[in-house]
């Protein structure tokens, strides 16, 4: 019997070298970043009279920026062509290469103004870094995890009183240990030169775009909108296979309220015909696949309705292993369980408890 091959999602697909043309003065390459779940990250090449502008440059480290400066390359370009980066948002697999070619070419870095350069210690692990500059000096410099800024500090809580846990598998740790090693400033945060807010034009590729706020994966996120060739860089916003990650850890009393409203704003760009996500393939389903992620949020918050009902009075993890498959189990798992939870706290439709050090969430009366 032939072995059944296991699906597998656009994002987690592995990075090509292909350079494609998605649109005039568009270009659309792959980075790797082998994180769990995640096989490439898209870097979009906007040409101009001036060189290019850059979206999401990738991981940092030196083997990545290698990847960068290989596709540059085979898009004929070099490291000095780069006049401009952009970042969507603040995770490292996005914004990782962007102070280093900042400092090679002297590249302006583009955030939205919301762009948070240092993290709460609390968020770093579902951010997988940023906890802390890398640049800082070490708590203990003996610890073999000392010089990775999204290692959990031991006896580290989430907000939900569980042990924080980095997600991934055995390799995956060791992995990014060895990364970690590599210098002290591997992880470094990049310093903005340039912010945008929600609806400010901006020219990039020879024409105009908007600069779209979309607070929700994260509070900083940052889309942009091409209406002339009917284009909409998602960044992690909107995503074609998978549905992007909601944070319990955040500065937003309500994340999900935060993603709901940015992806009910999708139907204002009805017009966009191609999709450019930060993994997976472009698109052109825009609305219909905002609606899909609503409706999959949705789904999940009566899930956690009708356990509440059953549990009387249960823990994040007590939920969490209602809405994930137990491969998903973790602290990533448990911290989106959160975000829903505090969404259905913030309507008014449970109520947060505490027993034995850990929240608890039930129905209200």
């Amino acid at each position: 019997m032939a072995e059944e091959k296991k699906y597998r999602r656009q994002e987690q697909e592995p990075a090509t070298e292909a350079i494609t043309e998605i649109a005039p003065c568009v270009l659309r390459s792959e980075l790797p970043v082998e994180l769990p779940g995640l096989g490439h990250v898209n870097c979009y090449l906007l040409e101009d009279e001036n060189g290019l502008a850059i979206v999401d440059p990738g991981l940092p480290g030196p083997r990545s920026f290698e990847y960068l400066v290989k596709r540059l390359e085979l898009a004929d370009y070099k490291v000095s062509d780069v006049h401009t980066v952009i970042v969507t948002h603040s995770h490292f697999d996005h914004f990782g290469g962007a102070e280093r070619m900042r400092e090679e070419s002297g590249a302006e870095i583009v955030t939205h103004e919301n762009f948070r350069v240092l993290w709460q210690g609390e968020e770093a692990t579902e951010n997988l870094g940023g906890a802390e500059d890398a640049g800082g000096d070490s708590a203990n410099e003996d610890d073999e995890t000392a010089n990775i800024p999204f290692w959990p500090k031991p006896g580290s809580k989430t907000p939900w009183g569980t042990d924080r846990q980095l997600p991934g598998s055995k390799e995956d740790l060791e992995r990014w240990k060895a990364m970690g090693k590599q210098e002290q400033q591997w992880f470094r945060t990049p310093k903005p030169t340039a912010h945008v807010t929600d609806k400010q034009i901006v020219k990039l590729a020879r024409r105009e775009w908007m600069a779209i706020h979309t607070p929700g994966h994260t509070a900083d996120h940052l889309c942009l909108y091409d209406p002339e060739y009917g284009l909409m860089l998602s960044g992690d916003h909107v995503l074609p296979t998978i549905t992007p990650h909601i944070a319990g850890m955040s500065e937003s009393p309500d994340p999900m309220a935060d993603f709901f409203s940015s992806l009910e704003r999708m139907s204002d760009f009805s017009d966009v015909k191609i999709v450019l996500p930060a993994h997976g393939h472009p698109f052109e389903n825009l609305v219909e696949r905002s609606n899909d992620i609503i409706e999959h949020h949705e789904q999940r918050l009566d899930t956690i309705k009708s356990s509440a009902a059953e549990l009387t009075e249960g823990t994040v993890v007590d939920y969490m292993e209602r809405l994930f498959k137990p491969r998903s189990w973790g602290t990533m798992a448990e911290s989106e369980t959160y975000a829903h939870l505090k969404h259905l706290e913030q309507k008014g439709e449970i109520i947060e408890g505490e027993k034995e050090g850990l929240k608890t969430f039930r129905l209200k009366d």
